[in-house]
């Protein structure tokens, strides 16, 4: 007898069943995250959508397209996470976690919530594990943070991958990078939204991913060509810890992560067999995230 099931999953919600080995996956980068003394944090499934509007960046695609948000029954604009690092900045300012040893370390897992397209590799609701430093400017710590992903990923006999890595600069250099970005957009023939993005934040179109775009934009200037000295030490330093870790790494001057916070150390994991949604994880680190959030600096 052939059944007919009266409901179904919604759409671009992925399902994990016994066979997908998803826990074995999970725990396996949770352990690592462990070995390296980062506490568990639960956090909400959803909150106040300001926070993610100010934190993320209200001209992230994120913000702007992809968030689930939606009135309470109080009339309050919540939103379902899109992502962890908000959220967890939230709770260390709330309950002054920053007040003690630091850094603070904390790792958290579980489903995150974007809007897009259904596609291999893209769902509405992806899993996460994640984990965050916070509370100290050292690269050594950066170092440790990509070093806990790497070890979780090998852990699962993962091979292939490769680690891209780069700096996003700091608050010195930034502002004159921006202005040489936008002076190089301007002569472009961008299409209007792409225009309106480029005078908001310009960062945003090199991220891009049409290739009628990244073709115009082979010969962007570079942000790792114009960092200060402060954040070209801090990016050296770095390099340098991920060698003494025997972390292998290559150096993708043209990566933008699409979130608004990223300072200094920015990576990616990518694994070429997986197409063109080749990202296995990521992250980098976000100086003065904790002040827009209405912490201390």
């Amino acid at each position: 007898m052939v059944r007919q099931a009266a409901f179904a999953a919604p759409k671009g919600i992925p399902e994990y069943l016994p066979t997908d080995g998803f826990v074995r996956v999970r725990d396996a980068l949770v352990a690592a995250a462990d070995r390296a003394g980062y506490g568990h944090i639960e956090l909400p499934v959803f909150e106040d959508t300001g926070l993610y509007a100010r934190g993320v960046g209200e001209s992230t695609d994120v913000v702007s397209k992809e968030m689930y948000t939606f009135a309470d029954r109080g009339g309050r604009s919540v939103t379902l996470r899109p992502e962890g690092t908000a959220g967890v900045v939230r709770s260390v300012i709330e309950h002054g976690l920053d007040r003690g040893g630091l850094p603070v370390k904390l790792r958290y897992t579980g489903p995150f919530f974007r809007y897009e397209r259904p596609q291999a590799g893209r769902y509405r609701q992806l899993q996460q594990v994640g984990v965050e430093a916070i509370g100290v400017d050292d690269p050594a710590l950066d170092a440790e943070v990509v070093a806990v992903a790497d070890e979780g990923f090998r852990a699962l006999g993962l091979r292939g991958f490769r680690l891209e890595l780069t700096s996003l600069g700091d608050a010195e250099c930034r502002p004159a990078y921006r202005q040489r970005l936008q002076e190089f957009l301007a002569a472009l023939p961008l299409d209007e939204v792409t225009r309106t993005r480029s005078l908001v934040n310009p960062l945003r179109v090199l991220d891009d991913k049409r290739p009628e775009v990244r073709a115009l934009l082979a010969d962007a200037p570079l942000l790792i060509d114009h960092l200060s000295a402060a954040a070209a030490e801090h990016h050296a330093a770095v390099r340098q810890h991920l060698d003494d870790l025997g972390v292998a790494y290559v150096e993708n001057p043209r990566m933008v992560r699409g979130l608004d916070y990223y300072t200094k150390t920015t990576f990616e994991f990518v694994h070429d067999g997986l197409g063109a949604q080749s990202g296995i994880g990521g992250g980098g680190r976000y100086d003065g995230l904790m002040a827009v959030l209405g912490g201390p600096p």
